[in-house]
């Protein structure tokens, strides 16, 4: 399971405007959200980001379970993209 520290995203992203379809967020982004730093899976693997609960070791994903999902990850530029669903 995707630890507790993990909540502190899922409420950011559950704060954004309803009219708002997309959010772009540079890990560094997310590491002051969560105030600590993203695995280094994250940054290096992208189906860390991945949106499949089935089959994975997490029962919790917290851009899903905020009602997002991840359209796409630049490993190179450090940022992610989240679609709302």
């Amino acid at each position: 399971m995707i630890s507790d520290k993990y909540t502190l995203l899922e409420q950011y992203l559950r704060d954004l405007p309803v009219d708002q379809q997309e959010a772009t967020m540079s890990f560094e982004q997310i590491e002051r959200i969560l105030n600590d730093s993203l695995p280094a899976a994250s940054l290096q693997d992208l189906s860390w980001w991945g949106n499949q609960r089935k089959g994975m070791f997490v029962d919790s994903i917290p851009w899903m379970d905020a009602g997002w999902m991840v359209d796409t990850v630049d490993l190179i530029k450090k940022q992610v993209k989240f679609v709302r669903q």
